[in-house]
């Protein structure tokens, strides 16, 4: 059993039931519309706030437990997702497929994360988004979530290298406090990304 399908077992929403702050101040002010993906989305809470708003959704999680809790969260807020077991080292990224993909918390070794972002990018559809918060490497001192090994943690440029040539609608690198369960809890050092793609990507004699 993998250890995050462990840890799901539990009848508490580790991170809580209500949706990352950041997702859903950036998702309203964005007024953001259609098919979403949400990675890494363990027990479903970012995913049933973008049901409610209207999204179309789909959860991927390589935790059936937490996917489980998914489905019974979005029952009780009377909205549907689509969930499905997908280990992003296999996952099959279709081009130009969604109008959002979010990822919050989603914490992978390097190979991992630059697979995974390069995925993303593929996947999202011109105009589309990407909206992303995530534990920087300064967190492991705050002691308030998130991984205590630095590999697992983001610089600025695991974010903006791979999407060097979208339009950026936000960035922030700092201080954040999260009430998120039992989980995430207090003052936190976090990166946060909102990116569009853009209709057309330059190349070299575009310029």
């Amino acid at each position: 059993m993998n250890p995050w399908n462990e840890r799901f077992q539990g009848e508490d929403y580790i991170f809580g039931t209500e949706a990352n702050v950041f997702i859903a101040d950036m998702h309203k002010k964005l007024a953001l519309s259609g098919d979403a993906l949400a990675i890494a989305e363990g027990e479903g809470r970012n995913a049933v706030y973008l049901a409610r708003e209207g999204m179309k959704v789909t959860v991927w999680d390589f935790a059936e437990s937490g996917l489980d809790k998914a489905k019974r969260l979005a029952a009780a807020n009377g909205v549907s997702i689509h969930t499905e077991l997908v280990d992003l080292q296999e996952a099959q990224w279709t081009k130009d497929l969604w109008d959002e993909i979010i990822c919050v918390f989603g914490h992978f070794p390097k190979e991992l994360r630059t697979k995974t972002l390069a995925g993303v990018r593929e996947a999202v559809k011109p105009g589309g988004y990407f909206l992303t918060e995530v534990y920087s490497v300064h967190q492991i001192p705050y002691r308030s979530g998130g991984p205590q090994d630095q590999q697992f943690l983001y610089t600025p440029a695991d974010i903006l290298e791979p999407f060097a040539d979208w339009r950026i609608v936000h960035f922030f690198m700092g201080e954040v406090v999260r009430q998120e369960g039992q989980g995430h809890q207090g003052l936190s050092h976090v990166i946060q990304f909102a990116g569009q793609k853009p209709l057309k990507l330059m190349k070299a004699r575009d310029f």
